[in-house]
């Protein structure tokens, strides 16, 4: 028989999207609320005096008076293999691809470097509270090999994929249609539904595909009923130029992968700035999702994601880090900028749709709500702590917060990885802040 452990601490987490059900329905919160797990999945939430008499006396209980237990966070587009580029300075998207990125990931052929990478991004990850990623590799099949091997040591629900790219990169990171597919192929037999891992099928973007190339992807998703298709859409005005002399047959940039039957539940396109009305509506009819990255659009000088305009076609959407693009592996750094994105469109994002789109929003994203992104009966057990008195900024500011909503607000603005207390996955802790 398993043992059985809680947690007791202020509980909060997600039940529903508050556009569809209004913000006071869509999440529940615990003042003095009670965390059963057994084994890896919760057993048990609610408030603790209710539960804890029909719990064994010989429950182990941690008591946290001074935290938030929440789900863990979900990161819907990150690139593992631009951890140590993060923060290179003063480019738009295609300069800064050719100019860091490229020679970067050019270092990914060697596996051990691979690993030594996906070890330190793991790390940075639990130390923010992300317990699962929709992660980039490389072009090298030897990058997705390191970091599933990596997510395996800690029991993470990741995902991540082999990076297909046939032109306009450079010679040493560009593959063939056929040796991408093949690649491609033999790694979702390896690790795809390995314990808790998926894969991901992953074109960088459509410049860098020829028609043959992603004909091909469109063949791989067609040819495994739940795998994923991840990829780069409309995220820079030339890059979208780009496109159109590219593909000259094409309605718009989303037809590109459309044409290519790219689009399905699974696939989620990063970015999604510059969308037409038409392109909002093939991603609802396909159930596809946008990844929304907020700090990296700001910091390469994208724009601004429209997500009122995303809501209006009921597209669903998850936030994304986008490192190295992106400048920070916290998600609480990122619904800051979220916020600040949504601000400056005269618009307003309540806190409880930024721990939305940052737990059970990602989650539907990426097909996984049955098993993570909010703390019901039945789910995975990955959550973290916040430690309302991690600095004496957040000390001072959170007493003085008069709910719940405050209160996450005031950890999604001055809150960073010195916030988590901890980090569990599958009911194991797997980062605990020394």
């Amino acid at each position: 028989m398993t043992q059985l452990k809680a947690w007791r601490a202020a509980i909060v987490h997600c039940i529903a999207d508050p556009k569809d059900v209004g913000t006071e329905a869509a999440y529940e919160y615990f003042e003095d609320g009670l965390l059963v797990v057994d084994g890896d999945q919760i057993h048990a939430l609610g408030d603790a005096n209710t539960l804890i008499p029909n719990l064994p006396d010989s429950l182990q209980i941690e008591h946290h008076p001074n935290a938030i237990i929440t789900p863990g966070f979900i990161d819907t587009h990150i690139h593992y293999p631009q951890t140590d580029m993060i923060g290179s300075y003063g480019e738009q998207l295609l300069t800064w691809l050719n100019t860091y990125t490229f020679p970067e990931e050019s270092k990914f052929s060697d596996k051990d470097h691979a690993r030594d990478v996906a070890d330190r991004f793991l790390a940075e990850l639990l130390r923010n509270g992300t317990t699962t990623a929709l992660v980039f590799g490389t072009v090298h099949k030897v990058s997705v090999d390191a970091f599933f091997e990596a997510s395996q040591v800690h029991n993470l629900r990741m995902i991540c994929g082999k990076v297909m790219m046939d032109r306009n990169a450079p010679d040493y990171l560009t593959d063939t249609p056929e040796t991408s597919y093949q690649e491609s192929k033999q790694l979702i037999e390896k690790w795809h539904n390995k314990g808790r891992l998926h894969y991901a099928i992953t074109p960088r973007f459509a410049p860098t595909s020829s028609d043959q190339q992603l004909a091909l992807a469109g063949k791989l998703l067609s040819e495994y009923d739940d795998v994923y298709l991840h990829t780069h859409l409309s995220e820079n005005k030339d890059e979208c130029a780009w496109v159109q002399e590219l593909f000259p047959n094409s309605q718009h940039y989303l037809d590109v992968y459309d044409q290519n039957q790219l689009l399905s539940e699974r696939s989620v396109f990063a970015h999604g700035i510059h969308l037409c009305d038409h392109e909002y509506q093939r991603l609802n009819e396909t159930g596809s999702a946008i990844a929304f990255c907020p700090t990296s659009n700001l910091f390469i000088g994208s724009g601004l994601f429209k997500l009122s305009k995303a809501e209006q076609h009921n597209v669903n959407v998850g936030l994304g880090t986008d490192v190295g693009g992106g400048t920070s592996f916290s998600m609480l750094q990122t619904m800051n900028e979220a916020y600040k994105v949504i601000q400056l469109q005269n618009e307003n994002l309540n806190p409880i749709k930024s721990l939305y789109l940052s737990t059970l929003g990602g989650a539907k994203a990426l097909r996984l709500e049955d098993k993570i992104g909010n703390l019901t009966v039945g789910s995975e057990a990955d959550f973290i702590l916040l430690d309302k008195q991690a600095t004496p900024l957040l000390r001072s500011r959170l007493a003085l917060s008069k709910n719940i909503e405050e209160s996450l607000f005031v950890f999604m603005t001055i809150g960073d990885d010195r916030a988590i207390q901890a980090t569990f996955s599958a009911g194991q802790c797997v980062h605990r802040r020394t």
